[in-house]
Parts: structure tokens; sequence; C-alpha cells
């Protein structure tokens, strides 16, 4: 019979007085913001952005553009191999709440968002390259992003993620710098103008090993498609401002981390190739290391080799073996 394993989680709030836990990943957009000696003006103007983009979205019965926050959560989810208490650090997502202050209501917002995954960050920054070294032509390793994805499956599909959330995740990300987007007559009234591109990106793919499909919308006023990754029906089973909770949230964290796309100065077109080398863009207040984050994430990938992948290889193996597809 498959072993089971167990989950845990842990919720606080990302908010102007946050600090990083030590279990936390160092490379997450939100750790990132959080230290230093400008993290609290980072936070505040962040929690900013987010709470001004939500309402010019959810400009209806909001005359003043001040009706609605977001309330944000960083969710750990640690994983238990062995079933002797002892976890390791596996997937944190963000969870929103939007407050509307004109009815004195909390409402709950979409689990997912932001994504990061120790596992990830070996498969990415130590698997990948360790494989493609030497290699003339690039390849990816047999069954590449297998555990990982079966991993999140068990994960969403567990009594701990269930007791939790009430809906799947919505994972939001930056569109690729290697595949060419085409913009297409499909609107939508939250999401925005739908774009398709002619291959999957490579972390397409791999979000597909997690059962995820992708779409790619524009919102109103933004300047780039964002991808959005769920599984079920993106369009209908969210309402408005559950998207807008989401993309609120994570274009911020895109205007941040990738201002040469998220906060350039002119909008995509009808085809459009993302670009790391733009320079016709804007910078926020905020600031962000992104070359820290790059070093941190091969740092961590070694971390999960020696902690993870090999401390419980046959255990891992064994049960990716028999979980079904």
């Amino acid at each position: 019979m498959r072993k089971e394993f167990t989950f845990k989680i842990k919720q606080i709030s990302f908010d102007e007085n946050y600090h990083p836990s030590d279990k936390t990943r160092l490379t997450t957009n939100f750790a990132n913001l959080a230290r230093g000696a400008s993290r609290q003006e980072n936070l505040r103007n962040t929690l900013k952005m987010i709470n001004n983009r939500f309402n010019d979205l959810a400009n209806w019965d909001n005359p003043k553009g001040d009706r609605y926050s977001v309330e944000v959560e960083i969710v750990s989810v640690d994983i238990d191999v062995e079933g002797n208490g002892e976890t390791f650090p596996t997937i944190e997502i963000l969870k929103t709440y939007i407050v509307d202050h004109k009815n004195n209501k909390r409402i709950e917002g979409i689990v997912g968002n932001s994504f990061s995954s120790y596992v990830r960050d070996y498969d990415f920054s130590v698997l990948l390259p360790q494989h493609n070294n030497n290699q003339t032509n690039f390849s990816l390793p047999e069954n590449y992003g297998e555990l990982h994805g079966k991993i999140y499956k068990s994960f969403v599909n567990s009594n701990t993620f269930k007791d939790n959330f009430n809906k799947a995740p919505v994972i939001c990300l930056s569109v690729s710098t290697t595949k060419t987007y085409h913009r297409t007559a499909n609107q939508h009234p939250i999401l925005g103008v739908e774009y398709q591109q002619d291959a999957y990106s490579l972390t397409d793919e791999y979000f597909a090993k997690m059962g995820l499909q992708v779409r790619y919308f524009m919102p109103k006023n933004s300047v780039a498609p964002l991808a959005f990754y769920f599984r079920g029906d993106l369009l209908s089973d969210y309402s408005n401002l559950e998207l807008i909770s989401t993309i609120s949230t994570m274009e911020t964290f895109q205007k941040i981390y990738r201002p040469e796309i998220y906060n350039a100065n002119s909008a995509a077109g009808q085809c459009y190739q993302p670009s790391l080398k733009h320079q016709d863009y804007s910078l926020t207040r905020i600031v962000y290391d992104r070359e820290e984050r790059s070093q941190l994430a091969i740092k961590q990938g070694k971390f999960t080799e020696e902690q993870f992948i090999k401390r419980y290889q046959n255990i891992l193996e064994q049960w990716a073996e028999s979980y079904p597809v």
C-alpha cells in the first residue's frame, strides 16, 4: 500500500512588520523585500501598490478608489516523509483576503499567487545545470519535475489543504523571455486581453507536471501579460474580486522584480516577446536584490539535494513510482 506523506502548514501575515523566519526560502520575493535598511519602507510601499492596483480594477461603486484593501498571508508548507514529526520545508504560497471598507466585510481571496519550492530550486538550479554540463544540445533529465509535481498534487489533494482552503490554487507568474506571445480577440472583463503562444516554456511544462494548465492574460492598464496556472476553469471558478486580488498582488511583485517587463513605459502589442534587456522602463521606489536571489536559489537547491533528495531517496522513489499520474 502506498505510503501517504503528511503536511503541516504555517501562516504569517505579510505586512510592514513582517520578518522572514529562519525556515523561509530567502529567494522568495516577499522575503527579499523584508531585509536590509529599507525593509519597512519596502513593505509599506509594496502593500500600497497592491491596494492601489486593486481599487483601480475594482472601480465599480468605488468613486474615491479606496473602498478595498488587500491582506496577504504567507503560507508555508512542510512535509513529513517518515511520519515521525520531522519535517522539511516544501512549498510557500500566498493567500489573499479582501477588506471591503464600505460594507465592513473581509472576503477570502485566492490561495497560490506566488509559488516557491525548495525542490523546484533543486530541479532548476542544481539538477538541470548538472545534466546539461558539457552537453552540446540542451535536454531535460529523465522524469524531470515528476517528483515535485506529485508532491504538489499530494498536498493539494490532502486533508490538510482541504481543511484550510476552499478552492484550488491559482499561481500567477511572469511570462517567459524565451517565447513569443500573440494577442487574441478574447477579452475577459477582469483578466483582460488573452495572449497565446506557439510552444510551452520550460516553466509551463514543469507546472503541467503539477496538474496545472496555463493561460496568459493582460489586465486593463497592464503593460504585459501574466501567466496564470490553475486547474479547473479559471474564468468561472473564481469571483471578480478573487481574481483582482491575485492580479494586484502578483503584478506588484512583478513590477518590482521584473520592471523591464511589467513596469515598461509601453504596453505589449499584437506580437510580444518579453525581454529583461528592454531599456524603456521605470523603476519602483522599492529596493530588490535580483542578483542575490539567483545566488540563493543555487545555495538552497544544494541544501535540498543533501537534506531531502539524498536523505529520503529510497522512500521518495518508491512513493513517486506508486503515485498515480
